[in-house]
C-alpha cells in the first residue's frame, strides 16, 4: 500500500515501503518482506472480467484502493453464493490443495451502501470433496466471520481487517484434512455470517482481489490474470564491505518490526560463505511467537527468548559481548544479563534482513534498522527500545 492509501505493484528487486492501514488511515512506512506465495485464483486483477454473473444480481465495477472489483447489487431476493444465480463466479481455478497443508484465502470488500456482509464459497473436489464457505460483516474495523459450509478442512480461523475508508480485508485460514482442488470460487453479499442466502432486493456490497495461498497468514496481493503468479520470496543482504559498521567481538544490534506468524530469522549478521551455526548474531522470532536473542561463537550457544508473544510492532535490541550479552524489548530487559563468554573465530562481514537459514520463510514489517559497533550500556539501551 502506497503513500495514498492503494495497492500498487512494484517492479522485482525494489524494496517494497508498506503504509498499511489500520482502522482506516494509513501508518507510518515500513519495509515489507514476505515469502514466496502463488495466487491460484484466476482473474482476481479484475472481477469484472471472466467472472460469471448471477442471474439476481447486476454489477458494476468499482476501484477498491487500487483493484479493479465488482459491485454488486441484490435485484431479487431469494437465491444465494451456493446458487448460481445468486453470485459471481470464476471457474476452472484449479488449485491443488494438499493433505495436512495450511491455505489462507482472501479478498477485499468494499461498503457501497447500508449493508455489510458479504462471504466466500468454493467448490473442491477429490478426497475432499465438498463445498467450502464463510461470511463476514465489514461493520466495524476487526471483527471475525463465521462458517456457514465446510469441506476437508479443520482450524478455520476467519479475521476482518480495516485497510481503507469503507475497505476492509477478509481472510480465513484452515488446514486441509485430506487432497483436494479447488475448482470455481464465488463471492456475493450475504444476508447473515452463518447464511448463505442473499440479502434483500437493493443490497450492495463490492469485491475485489481475491486470493487463495499456502500459509496461515494473508500475504500482500497478488495480481492474476488467466493463470496462477507466483511471487518470490523477498531477501535483503550485503556482505563484504560492511564489516567496519559490525561490532566483530561485541555490538548492538536494534530494529523495530513487526513479525508475521512463520518462524523466521528477522535480522542476521554473520560470516559470508559460512554455515549459519558458526558465527552469527540474531534476532530470531520462534514458533511461539516469541522474539529470541540468538549467538553462536565457535561453538559456544546464547539463547535469550522473551517470556510472552508480541505479534505487534515492537522495538528490540540485542547487545553482545563477551561475558556481557543482553535483550531489551520496549524498554524491558528480557531475563538478565547472559555472563558468558565467547569469541568469534571469523570476521562477521554479512548482514541478512528476513532470512530464516532453515525454513526460508520471511513475513514482516520493518520500520527501522540500526547497528553499533560498541556494546550499548544498558541504560542506553532501555532507552533506545522505549516506545
Amino acid at each position: 500500500m502506497n503513500a495514498s492509501g492503494f495497492i500498487e505493484s512494484v517492479a522485482s528487486g525494489i524494496p517494497r515501503l508498506d503504509y498499511f492501514a489500520s482502522g482506516g488511515t494509513v501508518g507510518c512506512p515500513a519495509l515489507l518482506v514476505e515469502p514466496s506465495a502463488a495466487n491460484g485464483i484466476l482473474n482476481s486483477t479484475d472481477t469484472t472480467t471472466s467472472w460469471t454473473l448471477g442471474a439476481n444480481l447486476t454489477r458494476g465495477a468499482i476501484d477498491v484502493i487500487g483493484v479493479l472489483g465488482t459491485n454488486l447489487t441484490v435485484a431479487v431476493s431469494g437465491s444465494g453464493i451456493n446458487l448460481a444465480a445468486g453470485r459471481i463466479a470464476r471457474s476452472g481455478n484449479n488449485v491443488a490443495l494438499a493433505s495436512g497443508s495450511t491455505y489462507t484465502i482472501s479478498f477485499f470488500v468494499k461498503k457501497t451502501g447500508t449493508h455489510t456482509i458479504g462471504g466466500y464459497y468454493a467448490l473442491i473436489t477429490g478426497a475432499a470433496s465438498g463445498n467450502l464457505g464463510a461470511g463476514f460483516d465489514v461493520s466495524g474495523s476487526f471483527s471475525s466471520g463465521s462458517i456457514f459450509d465446510t469441506a476437508g478442512t479443520t482450524n478455520r480461523i476467519r479475521r476482518v481487517e480495516q485497510w481503507g475508508t469503507d475497505v476492509f480485508c477478509c481472510s480465513e485460514t484452515f488446514t486441509m484434512t485430506a487432497s483436494g482442488t479447488l475448482t470455481s470460487f464465488f463471492l456475493a453479499p450475504v444476508a447473515g455470517v452463518t447464511s448463505s442466502s442473499n440479502p434483500t432486493a437493493g443490497s450492495q456490497l463490492g469485491f475485489a482481489a481475491p486470493q487463495i495461498e499456502l500459509g496461515s497468514v494473508p500475504t500482500s496481493f497478488i495480481p492474476t490474470t488467466t493463470a496462477s503468479v507466483t511471487r518470490n520470496a523477498e531477501e535483503f543482504a550485503v556482505s563484504g564491505a560492511v564489516s567496519g559498521a559490525i561490532g566483530q567481538q561485541s555490538g548492538t544490534i536494534y530494529i523495530e518490526c513487526q513479525s508475521g506468524f512463520a518462524t523466521n530469522d528477522i535480522i542476521v549478521i554473520n560470516t559470508a560463505g559460512q554455515s549459519p551455526g558458526n558465527n552469527y548474531v540474531a534476532i530470531t522470532k520462534t514458533a511461539t511467537n516469541v522474539f529470541r536473542l540468538s549467538l553462536i561463537a565457535s561453538g559456544t550457544t546464547i539463547l535469550i527468548d522473551q517470556a510472552s508473544a508480541i505479534t505487534s510492532f515492537a522495538k528490540i535490541a540485542v547487545a553482545y559481548a563477551s561475558g556481557n550479552t543482553a535483550l531489551f524489548i520496549n524498554g524491558t530487559q528480557i531475563g538478565s544479563t547472559d555472563t558468558t563468554g565467547f569469541s568469534f573465530n571469523a570476521a562477521l562481514n554479512n548482514i541478512t534482513f528476513i532470512s530464516n537459514m532453515v525454513s526460508g520463510t520471511k513475513t514482516t514489517r520493518i520500520r527501522a534498522v540500526a547497528l553499533y559497533t560498541e556494546r550499548l550500556t544498558n541504560d542506553q539501551l532501555a532507552s533506545l527500545t522505549t516506545p
